[in-house]
């Protein structure tokens, strides 16, 4: 007899939500226990009742579905559903999990419950495979450049506007976040925020600083080709050598 896996759906289309369980039964070993029409809810339920199975939308209002992953602390087993080739191309690309495009034939829905088995039995993590996936996926569904960031404080979920930003720090394995709204820690590179903020509102001056370009007012010599920027709250950043080329770039 197989065992009976805990699945929830996450997805703000109802119809959607409605073919995906009803092709769910003839399914026995799956079992449904909460669907959710946002990203908000989602957490919720998934934190509450420990899903083996999640069927989730990516683009979703509030919070999109990789902005969901971002958050949770361990990852159940993730089939993706989009309406966007380029999101099921990517992870396709990376092998992070299976993926439904929109609208899905039961044949392919069968296929991806074959995948997600063989991971559920082989009790198989996807953990690493889906950060990737993540790390992949910072721009909005437009291919722009990130417009919020979605943090974790405690037990509260905070979207920041890119626009209330002033700069961020480097810290070992994640960034603080300055901005208007107060500073957050989040588990990000530098290398992510530099390729995926617009580099016409941003610069990286220094190996460990990314600063808004409207918070910029002044540079500074400090010693014989060693600068700083001062900011226009009167915080002072290092500029290392390639960040004062950027500036000058910037300045002309």
């Amino acid at each position: 007899m197989d065992k009976l896996f805990k699945a929830i759906i996450i997805d703000d289309e109802p119809l959607s939500r409605n073919i995906t369980k009803q092709f769910l039964l003839e399914y026995s070993f799956i079992n449904v226990v909460a669907e959710c029409s946002d990203g908000f809810e989602g957490i919720k339920k998934i934190n509450q009742l420990q899903p083996d199975i999640v069927f989730l939308d990516i683009q979703m209002p509030k919070l999109n579905g990789f902005e969901m992953l971002e958050l949770l602390d361990s990852l159940p087993v993730i089939i993706f559903i989009t309406a966007y080739d380029q999101y099921a191309i990517k992870a396709f690309e990376v092998n992070a999990a299976d993926y439904l495009l929109k609208p899905f034939s039961k044949e392919r829905f069968d296929e991806a419950i074959n995948k997600a088995k063989t991971f559920l039995q082989k009790n198989t993590s996807q953990s690493e495979l889906i950060k990737k996936l993540i790390s992949h996926s910072g721009k909005t569904f437009d291919d722009q450049f990130l417009e919020r960031v979605v943090i974790k404080k405690e037990n509260k979920i905070i979207i920041l506007p890119v626009s209330s930003i002033k700069w961020i720090e480097a810290q070992d394995d994640y960034v603080m976040i300055y901005s208007t709204e107060g500073k957050f820690l989040k588990q990000k590179t530098m290398k992510y925020f530099e390729n995926n903020l617009n580099p016409k509102n941003f610069i990286r001056i220094h190996r460990s600083y990314i600063v808004a370009v409207d918070q910029l007012e002044s540079i500074e010599l400090i010693q014989k080709n060693s600068y700083q920027v001062i900011t226009h709250d009167k915080t002072l950043l290092p500029v290392s050598k390639s960040g004062y080329e950027k500036l000058k770039e910037l300045i002309k």
